[in-house]
């Protein structure tokens, strides 16, 4: 595909439906994909537009721009004598890959405020270099999803980034529907899902694999020990989603979980074995087959009613924060349910948007969110996972 002039690629966040923190412990946890998306897009330069060579990153949201000459990054790369660009052969970022990397971010000037995102941008370059090599481009990335939020950010810019560049490499089958969204094929969805991990390991150190898999894949998960099962869920799911805005420790959170475990090993580990009966009702109802509007809210009865167990199963292990119950009481006054998502101790929340729910009624709960200072998104959960797209020149 040698005459494409702009591939795009898309990716969902995720949620942790139920599961979390207990996961660490050996109970089931249920995550999905989340109808806010990443994009990315690549533009080809000419040498009419861009004579000289260069790869711009444009991050949209963050009003960051970062460029380098084509000459700077090959110099940059030119003392791994052995690097070989092969987009199907997924490898880890070695040190010295680190290193060279580390040479071009360390050239640029960060905002104090998005001085995290560097990580970032050295998973785009070890994807970029070794998916496609060396070549120009104009990269645009925006995004739906909050940042730090526990939404999965950086696994779906990183699968978002993945399914671009193997779509611009030729190493995915699109041989039709230009300028359309693309759904993939499993193997494709495998090697996007690889690259993306090696991404999140440059971000995170020691991701768990979850969030890229669910961005990549889309609809659900199940996750237990280590142990990855899709479910191609049926039943209809809207959610509130209240980002608290207040950050969190997650690694302190999960700390403080497994000292109350080892203080209290015989209540814990009953609070851990209720989660994970609370998680696999949960993953059974969201596969049931229903019928009509009846059978619809007789089933997000039982999800909410999981969804406050599991709230109250959360308070157990001490990761809630004074925003998080200020939105359970806002939604509760609605009779609505909500359970905090991810490490808890701010980040986001969860309310279940009942199918027979108004416009008129949700739009109420959203002011009274956004009034306390919350940003609140409507999303359907469990939907599509990476998608590209591409625009040829003519031949």
């Amino acid at each position: 595909m040698d005459n494409i002039k702009e591939v795009a690629g898309r990716a969902p966040g995720k949620l942790i439906l139920c599961g979390e923190h207990a996961v660490v412990h050996g109970s089931t946890a249920l995550a999905a994909s989340l109808g806010l998306y990443t994009q990315v897009r690549i533009q080809t330069p000419t040498a009419e537009t861009d004579p000289d060579g260069h790869l711009t990153i444009d991050l949209r949201d963050l009003n960051v721009l970062l460029q380098w000459p084509i000459q700077r990054i090959e110099a940059a790369f030119k003392p791994l004598e052995e690097f070989v660009v092969d987009p199907l052969c997924v490898k880890s970022c070695s040190s010295d890959i680190m290193q060279c990397i580390a040479s071009l971010v360390n050239e640029e000037d960060f905002p104090e405020a998005v001085f995290g995102v560097s990580t970032g941008v050295s998973a785009f370059l070890f994807l970029y270099i070794s998916i496609v090599g060396f070549k120009s481009a104009t990269v645009i990335v925006s995004s739906d999803l909050p940042l730090g939020s526990g939404l999965g950010s950086s696994a779906a810019f990183c699968v978002a980034v993945s399914g671009a560049l193997l779509a611009l490499s030729g190493a995915l089958d699109l041989d039709a529907l230009q300028g359309s969204w693309l759904s993939l094929k499993q193997n494709n969805r495998e090697i996007v899902n690889k690259w993306a991990f090696e991404g999140e390991k440059i971000i995170h150190g020691r991701p768990s694999g979850i969030d890229n898999t669910v961005s990549a894949y889309g609809n659900m998960v199940k996750f237990k020990s280590g142990h990855l099962t899709h479910i191609e869920h049926i039943f209809p799911i809207r959610m509130l989603i209240t980002n608290t805005k207040v950050g969190r420790n997650t690694k302190a959170l999960v700390a403080g979980v497994a000292e109350r475990a080892s203080r209290h090993p015989k209540a814990m580990s009953a609070v851990f074995d209720a989660v994970n009966a609370i998680s696999e009702e949960m993953a059974d109802i969201i596969q049931a087959p229903f019928s009509d509007d009846a059978s619809i809210s007789a089933q997000e009865g039982k999800l909410e009613e999981l969804m406050e167990m599991n709230q109250g199963l959360l308070q157990c292990m001490g990761v809630c924060h004074p925003a998080i119950k200020a939105v359970l009481q806002t939604t509760s006054r609605f009779k609505l349910y909500s359970k905090l998502t991810g490490a808890g101790g701010g980040g986001c929340v969860l309310t279940l948007l009942p199918k027979l729910l108004s416009s008129k009624m949700i739009e109420k709960v959203k002011v009274d969110l956004e009034s306390q200072g919350f940003q609140c998104f409507l999303a359907t959960i469990g939907g599509e996972g990476v998608q590209v797209s591409f625009q040829c020149t003519s031949a």
